[in-house]
């Protein structure tokens, strides 16, 4: 299990504690006050990615303790994980609000609109962290322009999220002040800041899945498609017609590959049976 998951999981995974989307920690004026922060000022994204471009300039050998502070300052403020579909599912199963809004992270990179973020919530319609939001009117999020939130069943935001597969997008969960977790995002290069700081820049903001991809090559066919979307380069160079080989110390387990492969070769297992990737979190 990952670090949060000892920390904040009781026992299992993190992001399945219920406890850690209880309303009541929102009562917290220092969390609170982060969130506002984080929504109403987009253009502190793009200052982080240009302060993490300089520090790619410099030498590794001096930059390796201030990337190593920036991934612990994250892990206490605002620390995602990938999450299989399955999992999701089983989150949006004990949640009881589902809202779909427009991702902060593209709309810095490209300006329009894409609604690839769901804040999620014990409580119904959103519960206080839409009212948060609410509170200081991040248009780009919930302005009219963006045709307001969107509230969804949860069969509804399943078959969304099993089409972002389809498109290369794994999905990811997120804390605001942890161990709270107000969102599940919908995550690929470039548009994905957490994605470029984690794997463009080395300097990781958040946690690779519980498990890990596995092919069985009496299934496979070699028809590559889950070399092509992999969003992690997880799989190995591909030759015309070879069976698929995963680089377990380069996949995240997102289980996104499983999307595309039409002999459904492709599985995933727990992390802590692979000895190669145990203990790869970051």
């Amino acid at each position: 299990m990952c670090d949060f998951c000892h920390q904040h999981g009781e026992g299992k995974k993190w992001y399945l504690n219920a406890n850690n989307y209880a309303e009541d920690l929102l009562s917290d004026l220092g969390r609170r006050n982060f969130i506002k922060r984080f929504f109403e000022s987009p253009e502190h994204l793009a200052k982080g990615e240009r302060a993490l471009a300089k520090l790619d300039r410099i030498p590794p050998f001096f930059t390796r303790g201030i990337r190593r502070k920036i991934t612990a300052k994250q892990q206490a403020m605002h620390f995602g994980q990938v999450v299989p579909l399955e999992d999701i599912e089983r989150i949006l199963g004990f949640t009881t609000s589902i809202v779909r809004l427009a991702c902060i992270c593209r709309h810095v990179a490209f300006g329009p609109e894409h609604r690839y973020c769901y804040g999620i919530s014990l409580a119904p319609q959103g519960g206080e962290m839409i009212n948060i939001l609410r509170s200081i009117d991040p248009a780009y999020l919930i302005g009219p322009q963006t045709g307001g939130l969107e509230f969804l069943p949860k069969d509804e935001a399943l078959a969304l999220m099993r089409e972002s597969e389809e498109e290369g997008l794994c999905h990811t969960v997120w804390s605001f002040v942890t161990p709270f977790l107000g969102g599940i995002c919908n995550c690929s290069l470039p548009g994905c800041m957490a994605m470029k700081a984690t794997l463009t820049y080395q300097t990781p903001v958040m946690f690779r899945g519980e498990y890990l991809a596995r092919v069985d090559e009496a299934m496979c066919v070699g028809c590559g498609e889950c070399v092509k979307l992999c969003p992690f380069d997880a799989y190995l160079p591909h030759k015309r017609k070879a069976k698929a080989r995963i680089d377990p110390k380069k996949c995240y387990g997102c289980g996104i590959c499983r999307s595309v492969c039409v002999k459904s070769a492709i599985t995933l297992v727990d992390r802590a049976a692979v000895p190669a990737a145990a203990n790869l979190w970051l």
